[in-house]
């Protein structure tokens, strides 16, 4: 297994920021929250998920779930030398922290959840269930060109329109196959740590847009409600990918929390 990870800066007394996406698994995904971790002192690693990107393999493994995600974070935490790290994760990947806090959670500084889920909820099941029948029915193409509904507002995608013609072009080009793309839906639907939240003594920062239109933001006022020390911020406008739409005002968040706990 080869995985493609990126070190950007240099280890302080502030600590590292590792930072997984959601289910594109790009490290790209974080380029609007690199550079104002850097300028205040954090050292940032951010990586391609296994069957993502610069990380794919011919298929991923029989059975593949997020505790193997999980498990693919720490060697890559062994592989930089990275004792414990503040972990962001934007959906898949804040499943893959909130794994990551139960499996190992001495290498743990701190969490942060954006628009993730202790256990999928029927509304998102159906628009997955939706997003493969166009998979399967129209091919990969049309799979990718309906990614940005789910993603963002509908008048931010307007707005940034050759943006997101670009962004869509770019992941056709990367697509990582339909099996491989079936078995990491699979996996975050299989996902469930309802009855382990409460064992994550880790300060947690839950952040979700109340317009999000895949993952309902109750989703995230549950996790908050059964973490014991999370710090939770509901904003207004942003959807899916609101580090990405609204990135200023989340960097400012983002960077208070961690500066609380670094």
């Amino acid at each position: 297994m080869r995985m493609y990870f990126d070190v950007l800066g240099r280890e302080n007394r502030r600590g590292t920021v590792f930072m997984s996406s959601g289910l594109g698994g790009s490290a790209h995904y974080w380029k609007p929250q690199t550079g104002t971790l850097l300028e205040n002192g954090f050292k940032v690693i951010v990586y391609d998920q296994l069957g993502t990107g610069r990380s794919r393999p011919a298929s991923l493994p029989a059975g593949y779930s997020i505790g193997d995600m999980a498990t693919e974070v720490i060697d890559l935490l062994d592989a930089t030398g990275t004792r414990d790290c503040h972990f962001v994760g934007h959906a898949l990947g804040g499943l893959v922290g909130l794994q990551l806090a139960l499996d190992a959670p001495a290498r743990l500084r701190s969490l942060t959840l954006v628009n993730a889920w202790s256990r999928i909820s029927t509304h998102t099941e159906r628009c997955f269930d939706a997003r493969l029948a166009l998979l399967d029915a129209c091919g990969p193409s049309a799979y990718v060109r309906a990614q940005p509904i789910f993603l963002y507002p509908a008048a931010w995608a307007d707005a940034h329109a050759d943006a997101v013609a670009n962004e869509v072009e770019h992941a056709i080009e990367q697509f990582p196959g339909a099996q491989t793309m079936r078995g990491r839906i699979g996996a975050l639907r299989a996902f469930d740590v309802r009855a382990g939240l409460e064992r994550i003594d880790k300060p947690v920062f839950v952040s979700a847009s109340t317009d999000d239109v895949l993952v309902p933001w109750t989703q995230s006022r549950l996790l908050a409600e059964a973490l014991p020390y999370a710090e939770t911020e509901f904003v207004a406008r942003g959807g899916h990918a609101h580090n990405v739409t609204e990135a200023e005002a989340f960097n400012r968040s983002l960077l208070a929390f961690l500066q609380k706990h670094a």
